[in-house]
């Protein structure tokens, strides 16, 4: 069974910075695209980013295009999420995902399970 443990969240005031990390349990991760998803009180789980098995190809949501940037690095597991110029409304759970698809799918996929995720707080 693969496991994604994601990390990285907390409190950051609005125009501020995080970055999340996501591990990912499979051995061969680096033949995996990865995304992240994130979800917040009371609305719908909303596509955030996603990248390609190889780092050269990657894809973002409309809210987060230019403040984000995904990003991994095969040789050590990681995935990471550079958040900048951060907004109450990106305040969330975050979740990462794994799946054989091309980065433009991953909005349109039904991932069967999500992990624990990492909550983002951004104060106003």
């Amino acid at each position: 069974q693969v496991h994604l443990t994601e990390s990285g969240g907390g409190l950051v005031q609005a125009g501020g910075s995080l970055r999340l990390s996501c591990v990912f349990s499979e051995r061969t991760c680096g033949t995996y695209a990865m995304g992240w998803f994130r979800q917040a009180p009371g609305k719908e789980r909303e596509f955030v980013a996603a990248i390609s098995s190889s780092g050269g190809s990657t894809y973002y949501g409309d809210s987060v295009k230019g403040r984000f940037t995904i990003s991994r690095d095969n040789a050590k597991n990681p995935m990471y999420l550079q958040m900048n110029s951060l907004k109450p409304e990106d305040t969330a759970v975050y979740y990462c995902t794994a799946a054989l698809r091309p980065v433009r799918s991953f909005p349109k996929i039904d991932f069967p399970s999500w992990g624990q995720g990492t909550q983002v707080t951004v104060s106003s």
